[in-house]
């Protein structure tokens, strides 16, 4: 049987199969990780993203309308620089099916075109070699042959991204030092490869950890003589339609305007003529029927939040409750920062954070989870510290589609220059620029070592590398290689010539026991006797020392 065109259904049923066939081999991307320690988790971020899309794609025929909800929906469940480029990928597909029913092999070319350009546009300077230039010499090729059927078109699609695969490690010599090619663009081959088999009628089964979803609530904690104080979580998806309104003249902000003049927490983003909305109200009808004179409702959610309050939080205060959804008015600035480890998280709590996003290394935070954080933090301009590499798309991607205040990104790539940062955070020297210049200059001068367990043998800078072993390094440098993890990170202070410095801080990981963490501490007091060290318990996760200079 030959497949002519695809329908809503379809894809979605493409999409599902992508995410599972990708996960069932999630692992062997996450094992492509360039540098050598226990971090790969591109396979990770990639399947959580398709995954968030896939789920909640729907049933519909219509295919524009499923490849819009299954795109907005991998946009705000992106995870990491592969995740966010996967994301805009499918937003770009999106697109190019806007207003779509069903597709030929002709239109659905043209739309993967179309994720081509959304692709490249979210990344600042693309590097070629990577799951950009996988998709794109993909698409590419593929558009020079006119086939009919999708299981040709898609025969023709996955031997071009697998020959494209197969140079990326001629376009960028990290991969060939690390002999392996670009994890972000194998990812992208398992997902290809899933939806191809999604023509052909096979099914993948569900191989991940099912979350059992909410628990049931309890009835009755709102019963005939409860009142409604908290009033209800309401959330919906409005698809703008052409016979209400001018789509074109819809104006988001005064649409937020109202939302907020009969409820709070308004949360409101649109993307194509989909618009979702988060608000708490106690008339929830009102809205509903104010709403549905610009559209008509894709999803809607309703609960009742004494029975969320009551669920998630069973023993608390009257005196809490009351207060617990009150909109609090918007203060100037606030700060929103990443980090993994309790004692991380309670430092930067300490330095004046008003939200420390639970994520890092191997563990990055969702778009989603980063605009609840702006949510959360409530104020006119929010600085977001992202401390790793791989978090600074998510947080970008998240900040385009937030859009309530101004959301400055300070681009720390690691946890020394968020620290360092933060704890220099001035709101006296003047506005948001002169803060965020500031902000900047502080992190030139920041220098972050890293002790972590070595996941296989290499050789990088000169220094060879075996597995587990532990190796020191700044940023992609490995300075020292060590059997033993103290040797190793005295190792790198010594390299890093610490006594240059008036500061370190060091950050002891969750594996490191309290022994080891006294002895290590002892020696470098007395090596760097000119510099102030300040030992603490990061409790972080992947790196057993961190280690700061200033």
């Amino acid at each position: 049987m030959r497949t002519l065109t695809i329908n809503g259904k379809m894809y979605s049923d493409m999409l599902r199969a992508g995410a599972q066939n990708l996960n069932a081999n999630r692992k062997t991307v996450n094992d492509l990780n360039v540098f050598p320690i226990p971090d790969g988790d591109t396979g990770d971020n990639m399947y959580m993203t398709i995954s968030s899309g896939a789920k909640k794609s729907g049933k519909s025929d219509l295919l524009g309308d499923v490849a819009a909800i299954s795109a907005r929906e991998m946009l705000l469940g992106a995870r990491g620089n592969s995740g966010v480029i996967l994301s805009r990928i499918f937003s770009g597909i999106a697109k190019g099916l806007s207003g779509v029913k069903e597709a030929d092999t002709r239109a659905f070319s043209k739309a993967l075109r179309s994720g081509v350009k959304e692709s490249y546009q979210a990344v600042s300077v693309p590097v070629e070699g990577t799951i950009l230039t996988v998709y794109r010499e993909a698409v590419e090729s593929t558009s020079e042959h006119a086939v009919e059927s999708f299981e040709e078109f898609f025969d023709g699609f996955i031997n071009e991204i697998r020959a494209s695969l197969e140079r990326t490690p001629d376009l960028l010599d990290v991969l060939k030092e690390a002999g392996v090619v670009d994890s972000g663009g194998a990812g992208f081959l398992y997902i290809a490869e899933g939806m191809r088999a999604a023509l052909s009628g096979m099914v993948f089964e569900e191989t991940s950890t099912v979350d059992n979803g909410p628990r049931k609530p309890d009835l009755n904690a709102f019963t005939e003589d409860s009142i409604l104080e908290f009033g209800y979580c309401t959330e919906f998806l409005l698809r703008l339609q052409k016979s209400k309104i001018d789509i074109d003249d819809f104006d988001l902000d005064e649409f937020i305007g109202w939302l907020n003049s009969v409820g709070d927490s308004v949360v409101a983003f649109q993307e194509g003529t989909i618009v979702k909305v988060h608000v708490h109200t106690k008339t929830p009808g009102d809205i509903l029927n104010h709403c549905q004179s610009y559209g008509e409702f894709l999803t809607t959610k309703i609960e009742n939040m004494t029975l969320q309050h009551n669920e998630t939080h069973p023993v608390v205060e009257e005196k809490e409750e009351t207060v617990f959804y009150v909109e609090k008015p918007k203060k100037d600035f606030g700060i929103v920062t990443v980090a993994a480890g309790e004692g991380l998280k309670e430092i930067f709590n300490s330095l004046g954070c008003d939200v420390v996003v639970d994520g890092g290394q191997s563990m990055n935070p969702s778009a989603e989870d980063l605009i609840d954080a702006y949510e959360e933090a409530n104020a006119k301009t929010i600085f977001v510290f992202p401390n790793n590499s791989n978090i600074v798309l998510t947080a970008q991607q998240a900040a385009s589609l937030y859009g309530d205040c101004d959301i400055r990104i300070i681009k720390t790539k690691t946890i020394g220059e968020g620290y360092s940062a933060i704890s220099m955070f001035d709101t006296t020297i003047g506005g948001a620029d002169e803060i965020e210049e500031n902000l900047n200059d502080i992190i030139k001068d920041v220098v972050t070592g890293m002790v972590s367990v070595a996941s296989r043998d290499t050789e990088q800078n000169g220094v060879e590398v075996k597995k587990d072993d532990y190796i020191g390094f700044v940023d992609d440098t490995i300075y020292i290689d060590s059997a033993s993890r103290a040797d190793a990170v005295t190792g790198l202070c010594e390299k890093l010539e610490s006594q240059n410095y008036d500061i370190m801080l060091l950050l002891i990981g969750e594996a490191v026991s309290k022994e080891e963490s006294d002895t290590v501490y002892r020696e470098l007091k007395t090596k760097y006797s000119r510099t102030e060290i300040i030992a603490l318990d990061g409790g972080q996760p992947v790196f057993d020392y961190i280690i700061i200079l200033e």
